[in-house]
């Protein structure tokens, strides 16, 4: 059986994640592997965040382990990476700074079947797909993707429940979400404000455009959302609450029995905690949503607020690996072209 022939651009955290989550996988293969990053400090980085519990080796300019080899190649832009000479099937773009169309169709320019962000696009592509949402919807003829962020898979899976269960008028949510690479340890000047403080000692608000790009996926919920994020100085873990305003007035037993049903049909995105859990306790669980039933809240009207927990990179990592086996699922039965 022939692999899948994956090429990462950008070894970040969320590439690394689907790097060690595609070894234990024999359906895909990582040929290549493109970073600014120095090679050996790549190879120190992947060991040392799995405190030694996966070692592979730099031999040459190969990133070896006892289940795969994959060839480091230099950083650059789009369409100067030679995609073409490991004859790759898909590229995973993780740099969160190539996030238009344009630049994506230049890595198909230099040989690429597919294109598939880590993160929300800048603009439109062929398709953005929330798994348990609208993941029916994918074409073979799909070429420039993305997965969408760990908070809309969370927020969108549960908003189409709500609707569909309760009917849905409003609602509004915050992604209180870990530190990102990009922002400064110490006070340091950049394009924001707010985010040139410290991420290590603030709870920093900044605007998220997960609400536009969820009304995109549902249009049924089009005028209904709207949103805020906070980044908070936690390296992992991180949570999303909801405040929805349904069409009718429920209890919490009725919300229980249909996150639960909900969970048993998306096994693999979707469970439901009554532990009194906190931020660490969600660090690698692949789940999109790890919904928190102690924390929900009910007021005498139809306003419900619930907490969802997710560890961001851990989840975005397992839902790519698995939109990548699906794209080339589709592919093997032709697909819709």
């Amino acid at each position: 059986m022939r692999k899948i022939r994956l090429g990462l651009k950008g070894f970040g955290e969320i590439p690394r994640h689907i790097y060690r989550m595609c070894l234990d996988d024999d359906r895909i293969e990582v040929v290549a592997i493109s970073d600014i990053g120095r090679p050996e400090i790549l190879t120190y980085l992947i060991s040392a965040e799995t405190k030694g519990k996966f070692t592979p080796k730099l031999e040459g300019n190969f990133l070896v382990s006892s289940k795969g080899k994959s060839r480091f190649i230099g950083g650059g832009e789009p369409g100067k990476i030679p995609w073409d000479m490991f004859d790759v099937d898909i590229v995973v773009d993780g740099t969160w700074i190539y996030r238009r169309n344009e630049d994506m169709q230049k890595h198909l320019d230099a040989g690429a079947k597919r294109v598939m962000l880590t993160s929300l696009p800048l603009n439109d592509i062929d398709r953005v797909v929330v798994q348990g949402v609208n993941e029916h919807t994918i074409k073979s003829s799909d070429k420039l993707i993305s997965a969408g962020s760990a908070t809309t898979n969370a927020a969108s899976l549960l908003l189409k429940i709500f609707n569909e269960t309760f009917g849905l008028d409003y609602a509004m949510l915050t992604t209180v979400h870990s530190y990102t690479s990009d922002q400064p340890l110490r006070d340091k000047a950049g394009s924001d404000f707010r985010r040139s403080r410290s991420a290590a000692e603030n709870i920093i608000p900044f605007e998220t455009v997960v609400p536009s790009w969820i009304e995109k996926i549902m249009p049924e919920l089009k005028g209904k959302i709207e949103g805020t994020a906070m980044n908070v100085p936690v390296p992992n873990g991180s949570l999303l609450d909801l405040t929805t305003v349904l069409k009718k007035k429920i209890s919490l037993a009725d919300l229980n029995v249909a996150m639960e049903k909900s969970a048993k049909s998306f096994p693999h995105i979707m469970q439901v905690m009554d532990d009194p859990i906190v931020s660490t306790d969600v660090i690698d669980n692949p789940h999109s949503i790890v919904f928190d039933k102690r924390a929900t809240m009910l007021s005498p009207g139809r306003m419900v607020k619930t907490l969802t927990w997710y560890h961001s990179a851990y989840a975005m990592a397992a839902r790519i690996k698995e939109l990548i086996i699906a794209y080339d699922n589709i592919d093997k039965k032709g697909g819709v072209k």
